[in-house]
């Protein structure tokens, strides 16, 4: 994540750290995501609830995606967090048993998963 800051926040910043209110720049910015987290749980929540969305991990083996695709089911992966496909699931598997792919977070797969899912990815 990048962040861009003006001069003179970015000096207030800087004060706070070295008066020791935070460890680092780092630190500051990851208290006030969480306390901006904190505050709109709720809307996060509801969400969440609404749009059906997995928070937190979801881990893809090939056994997961190997009985989707027996079953002739098709998975719509939706995560909030962090989406794992096993680094042995082929791209045909993929393509096979995953219908389309939304993620807020993080997406972790090989990168010709990547590729044969590319079209999928909302």
């Amino acid at each position: 994540m990048t962040i861009n800051m003006g001069v003179v926040d970015l000096g207030q910043v800087d004060l706070l750290v070295q008066e020791g209110f935070y460890s680092n720049r780092s630190d500051l910015v990851r208290t006030a995501v969480r306390n901006q987290l904190v505050l709109h749980a709720d809307a996060v929540k509801q969400t969440v609830s609404r749009r059906t969305l997995m928070v937190g991990l979801l881990d893809c083996s090939r056994a997961d995606l190997e009985r989707a695709a027996a079953s002739g089911e098709r998975l719509r992966i939706q995560v909030v967090g962090l989406a794992r496909i096993a680094d042995d699931v082929t791209p045909e598997l993929a393509r096979a048993a995953i219908e389309s792919v939304s993620v807020l977070g993080a997406f972790h797969a090989s990168a010709a998963v990547r590729r044969a899912l590319a079209d999928r990815m909302i």
